[in-house]
């Protein structure tokens, strides 16, 4: 373990017992809301129950890893409950990019091109979506943990690593598919699909010159700089450290610095479960505007009488 690494055994926990406060609680509530005191149901309020539940599951996983985190990284649950919890916490996080890249484009379809938008929408639709990703994700999942026991580097400390700090063997054999097929379509496509939707529909948008307008415009890029701050850093650093472990990049000061990257970025992610809810709350209580009512990026889009309105999806 770096020496310069010990503010890890306080930075994660902190963020950790931050996100089950603020998100569990959160989370719990818009999945209730949306999944059970919603109709009609719509494709806004199946993703939006599904990114919820993706959130509760990863914030289920963060006991067991604020204890790894207090005592030093050192894991004492055994090697099953290890894998377990490495691979839902990790497979939901790209679960959860994925709902987000949904909602997106649902939005973008709906208000870039609304006429189409109308004759496409389905609720029948979204639940398709929404279980093939989690089938493909479980599936995913599944084999990753029946694969058997991941060897680490032997610590100095005598300490026993979960989910980090993996023998070249296991990149070799396991890790480097996954993580290759990860970073793909769990980080940088949704991330492209997301950098271009968003600023289209704002931009669409922006074109009509209302105050409203305007504030909805806001709304969009505030939600966009949150997805910015959460997930692309990650993601980037996320690629640095695919290309350090396949020996690509060879400098130790390198190494050193996308090692702790690493650290902040992933905290960066967990964050996210406690914004997520809070965009849920703001959006459906305070704004509430004459001609557009908006939703974060998940909003129901109509024509009216030839004027674009969008309205909270309730």
């Amino acid at each position: 373990m770096r020496k310069s690494s010990y503010y890890q055994y306080y930075l994660f926990p902190v963020v950790y017992i931050l996100a089950l406060v603020v998100g569990l609680p959160g989370n719990l509530s818009a999945f209730y809301v949306f999944t059970f005191r919603t109709a009609p149901r719509t494709a806004f309020s199946v993703f939006i129950s599904n990114l919820a539940l993706a959130d509760i599951v990863i914030l289920c996983t963060l006991p067991l890893k604020i204890h790894y985190h207090l005592h030093k990284n050192n894991w004492v649950f055994g090697d099953v409950a290890c894998r377990v919890t490495g691979i839902v916490f990790f497979a939901n996080i790209y679960l959860s990019i994925c709902f987000m890249t949904c909602i997106c484009v649902d939005r973008y379809v709906a208000t870039v091109h609304p006429h189409k938008y109308l004759r496409l929408r389905s609720v029948w639709c979204s639940l398709v979506v929404s279980a093939l990703l989690w089938c493909v994700v479980g599936v995913a999942m599944l084999v990753f943990v029946l694969m058997g026991p991941l060897k680490t580097n032997q610590d100095v400390s005598g300490s026993h690593s979960c989910f980090e700090n993996f023998a070249k063997h296991e990149w070799n054999t396991r890790l480097a598919a996954y993580s290759v097929l990860s970073l793909i379509f769990g980080s940088l496509l949704p991330s492209i699909i997301i950098l271009v939707c968003y600023p289209l529909a704002a931009r669409r948008i922006s074109m009509i010159k209302t105050r409203t307008a305007q504030k909805a415009v806001m709304v969009i890029y505030t939600i966009l700089a949150i997805t910015l701050l959460c997930f692309l850093p990650n993601h980037v650093v996320y690629l640095l450290h695919l290309l350090r472990r396949m020996d690509i990049i060879q400098s130790c000061s390198a190494a050193n610095a996308i090692y702790n990257a690493r650290r902040v970025t992933m905290a960066l992610v967990v964050l996210n479960t406690c914004l997520d809810p809070v965009l849920y709350y703001i959006t459906t209580s305070h704004c509430k505007w004459k001609n557009f009512k908006i939703s974060c990026s998940w909003a129901r889009f109509r024509r009216r009488r030839g004027i674009y309105t969008i309205a909270v999806s309730e």
